[in-house]
Order: structure tokens, then C-alpha cells, then sequence
């Protein structure tokens, strides 16, 4: 039996390994030229860049992976807990270092609103509620049955997903500041605190329990490690190929048709690809269902990044691995990111330091940093061309002026990506960043499926379907089709 992977993102990479210990052939194919999907590694000057993700917050989704051949994760990949695992800087010049033990964490709430310390240790409370029914009960369970969504419902409505994030913090925290830093979460999976459901609170207690890590090597570490599994274990990868189609008969999915022309066939087909690319590119209209076609048409869509990185040629000690740079607007700069799908003068960013923990990412006496800020995607019609260089001027200054003193006079090496790119480099629809965004209409059964709406032998993996975006969501998304398909003896 023979099962070909399209994309090889986490998810895909994932999935291959689940379907390879299921007894399959696997064949992974993907456009890029490295493994991990969006989680490349650049390399400019001697300075190194993880393109995509960097914080581990669940580690025990890549034991899993190795445990399936009953290998040793950490024998190959070296994880380091951080503290503070972000540092908060606000528009004021005021910080506030999240993370570590609870201890450390209460005293720094203490110092900003003294108040906010028993509302914290209330939302950590409720957020393992959340945590307890939404990521350990249904981060794995299928739902493409609407029965399944149907059962839900009484605990979901008992956790109160209807809220939002924003409402859900706002609960329990009276401080501005603190309602900001708590509130976050949601902008690293691609939603709107102010719309995003609550069940994304969860966050707080997965972090909470299983701390905030970085891989020695950067997350490119892990995508090598999991490669040399791969190889290890026989699975094909096919890199620099793009899947252009699928053949599909009579409501079956049997094969791939590659930009070159080529067709392999397959008995099970996993699409790690944007699933609103899957929908709208891959599969031909008289193959897609109702319920895949209405989704496509009313989807919502994550931001888009602009992502910039750069080097140092100096460094920067007192800066954290993982800062947060607040701007002076807060619910006003996310509405025109996605509401009305503008670019703002001014930005909130999350800046990245990765020597700040492992010096191997620059020369010596250099730093290397990549910062993100949330942008429209391609539906704001923002010309890029422009509006790159010039919020990039912009970015450097701000951050000149405050955290990274003679920054103007000490950059080297940089460059950068927009929502053009995501849409060029990663068939990201509307180059949004995350896929389609973590609405409640969005959530679960209203997601799109694992199990293909409608055409049968293919599932979906990946920041677009259930669970949702991020390491973890992705990651766990393979648990659910590896819950789908039988083993290959039994097909």
C-alpha cells in the first residue's frame, strides 16, 4: 500500500512517520527545498535564521513521533527550557517577563498590578479546564462527523468557548498591560484575541505545565532530526516538486499530477497543503462537496507576516530570546490588520533573538534576530514593493530607539518576507500566514475536515484543518487521520 504525503510541513512530516509505522510506502513531496514547510532555515553572512516557528511548547508530540520506532527523541534533539520564555515590552518603556515558575511569574504580575495575582491564578484554573476537554480530550478526535460536534456542545458551552480570548482574560485581569500580555496567544496561531474563541485560551495552562523550550540548533534541528527518522525508516521524499492536482474518480482520490507532468498513483493521499489551496486549485470543481465548497467560500483568513531578518554586528545581552514590543494601540492596530485589512503606520512585533541562547546562529560578537509583525494579507491589496522597504525603515527605527540602541549603525545581512511570498513560496491563500483563522465558526466540525469532505482516501493535515495552527495544533492534527487509517495489512 502505497500513501503519498503533499507538503512537508510538521504536520506532513508528522504524518508520513504515523502512516510509515502503519506499514505503508510513503512518498513525501514538497516545493521547497528543505524539509518543514514554512519552518525553513536561512542562512545570509554566517548568520542563521529559523524562518518559521521557534517555541516548543509541547514536546512530548515529537516523542511520540520516535517513540513509533522506538527511538529516543532527546537522543537527537537538544531541548532548553527558557525563563523568561517572553519579555513584554509596552509603548511606555515598562517590561513584564512572563514565564518561568509560578512563583517568579505572580511576582512579576505583583509588581505591575498587585490585584492581578489572584486573577491569574484563577485563569490558569480555567485555562486547564479548557486545556483538560479541548486539547487532552479533542486535539485528536475527529470531526467530521457533526454528531461528534453535536456532543461537545454541553462542556463547550460549560467552558464558555462563545467568549473571546480578550473577554475571557478580561475576566479575570484588571490591568491594561497585563490584559494585553495575556491575551496574545491567539496571534501566534493567526486570530484576533478580540475574535478568536476562548477554547484558545488553553495556551496558558500548556505552557504552564509543559514550558516554553527552544532546540539547540533552532527548530531546523528538529526538522534534520526528524529527516534522518525518515530516511532511516525508508519514507521517499521527493523536495523542489509542487503537486499541481489531483485525480480524482468517481469520489475517489487515487493520485497526484505534478507541475512537471508526472502522475504517481496512490491508495491514500495526505494533503499537508493550505487546505483552502487544496480546495481551490487542487481539486477540480465537480469533485469538491457542498460542505468543502461552502467553507471555501466563507472562509476567514489568518493575517499575513512580514517577517524581517537580520545580523548584528555587535550584541545585544540585556535583549530575551523571545521580546514581545508592544505598540501604543493595541485593539485598534488588530482591527486594521483584520477587519479592515490596512497597514498601519505603526506595529506591535515579535522579535526573535536565538543567540540569546545558542551563539552558533551568528559569528562571534554578532547577534542574529528575525522580527515578525502582524500585517494584512493579500486581500488588503497592500503593494508590497513599497510598503516593504518602507515598514522595514520604520521597524528599525522603532526598535532603534528603544531596546536596540545603534541598531541603524550595527545592522548587516538582511532581508525579508511579506504576504506575497507566503502566497508565492507556501501556496498560502491570500499569503495569509496561518490558514484560515481560529473563529469558533472555524473550530472543530465547521474547520476543514481531516477526513475530506466528500471524496474518499483523502485527508488533510496542517494549519487549516482541525485542530488548528501552531506546532502543536498541526502536530496533533496527524494523531487524528492516524485514528482515520487503518494499517496497511487491513486496507
Amino acid at each position: 500500500m502505497h500513501a503519498i504525503v503533499i507538503g512537508a510541513g510538521f504536520g506532513g512530516i508528522a504524518a508520513a512517520l504515523r502512516l510509515r509505522a502503519k506499514g505503508y510506502q510513503v512518498t513525501v513531496i514538497d516545493r521547497c527545498a528543505q524539509l518543514g514547510g514554512r519552518a525553513q532555515v536561512f542562512e545570509r553572512d554566517g548568520f542563521r535564521h529559523d524562518a518559521g516557528p521557534t517555541v516548543i511548547t509541547a514536546p512530548f508530540l515529537f516523542d511520540e513521533l520516535f517513540s513509533l520506532f522506538g527511538e529516543k527523541f532527546s537522543d537527537h534533539v537538544t531541548l532548553v527550557p527558557l525563563t523568561p520564555w517572553y519579555r513584554f515590552v509596552f509603548s511606555d518603556g515598562e517590561k513584564f517577563d512572563y514565564g518561568g515558575t509560578l512563583e517568579e511569574t505572580l511576582a512579576e504580575i505583583r509588581r505591575i498590578e498587585p490585584k492581578d495575582c489572584e486573577g491569574y491564578q484563577q485563569l490558569l484554573k480555567h485555562s486547564q479546564r479548557i486545556f483538560d476537554v479541548g486539547f487532552t480530550q479533542l486535539s485528536a478526535q475527529p470531526f467530521h462527523k457533526f454528531t461528534t460536534m453535536l456532543r461537545q456542545i454541553p462542556q463547550l458551552l460549560g467552558l464558555r468557548s462563545y467568549e473571546t480570548v480578550w473577554q475571557m482574560v478580561s475576566r479575570f485581569l484588571v490591568n491594561p498591560k497585563l490584559r494585553q500580555a495575556f491575551s496574545i496567544q491567539p496571534l501566534l496561531v493567526g486570530g484576533n484575541p478580540f475574535d478568536t474563541t476562548s477554547i484558545y485560551g488553553l495556551i496558558h495552562y500548556l505552557e504552564r505545565a509543559y514550558g516554553v523550550h527552544f532546540a539547540m540548533g533552532g527548530t531546523g534541528a528538529i526538522t534534520q532530526a526528524l529527516e534522518a527518522l525518515m530516511v532511516r525508516k525508508g519514507i521517499g521524499i521527493q523536495l523542489g516538486q509542487t503537486v499541481k492536482s489531483l485525480k480524482i474518480t468517481k469520489g475517489v482520490a487515487h493520485a497526484v499530477v505534478l507541475e512537471d507532468g508526472r502522475t504517481l498513483d496512490a491508495d491514500v493521499i495526505v494533503s499537508n497543503a493550505d487546505a483552502a489551496h487544496l480546495y481551490g486549485d487542487m481539486v477540480a470543481p465537480a469533485d469538491r462537496s457542498i460542505a468543502s465548497t461552502v467553507k471555501l467560500a466563507a472562509a476567514q483568513f489568518s493575517m499575513g507576516l512580514y517577517v524581517f531578518y537580520f545580523g548584528t554586528k555587535r550584541t545585544y545581552p540585556d535583549v530575551a530570546h523571545h521580546t514581545i514590543w508592544m505598540g501604543e494601540r493595541y485593539r485598534e492596530l488588530l482591527a486594521d490588520i483584520f477587519d479592515h485589512k490596512t497597514l498601519s503606520d505603526d506595529f506591535s512585533l515579535y522579535l526573535h533573538r536565538p543567540t540569546a541562547t545558542d551563539p552558533s546562529f551568528a559569528p562571534p560578537e554578532c547577534d542574529s534576530f528575525y522580527v515578525l509583525c502582524p500585517v494584512p494579507n493579500l486581500q488588503g491589496k497592500v503593494d508590497w514593493d513599497v510598503q516593504g522597504p518602507l515598514l522595514q525603515k520604520r521597524i528599525v527605527a522603532a526598535l532603534n530607539q528603544t531596546i536596540l540602541p545603534d541598531l541603524e549603525s550595527t545592522i548587516t545581512a538582511e532581508f525579508s518576507m511579506n504576504p506575497t511570498d507566503f502566497k508565492t513560496d507556501y501556496l498560502s491563500q491570500h499569503g495569509a500566514g496561518f490558514s484560515i483563522s481560529p473563529l469558533f465558526r472555524q473550530s472543530a466540525w465547521f474547520r476543514f475536515h481531516n477526513q475530506a469532505e466528500g471524496i474518499k482516501n483523502l485527508y488533510l493535515v496542517g494549519a487549516g484543518t482541525h485542530p488548528g495552527a501552531g506546532l502543536p495544533g498541526v502536530l496533533c492534527s496527524a494523531k487524528v487521520i492516524d485514528s482515520l487509517i487503518a494499517r496497511a495489512s487491513d486496507a
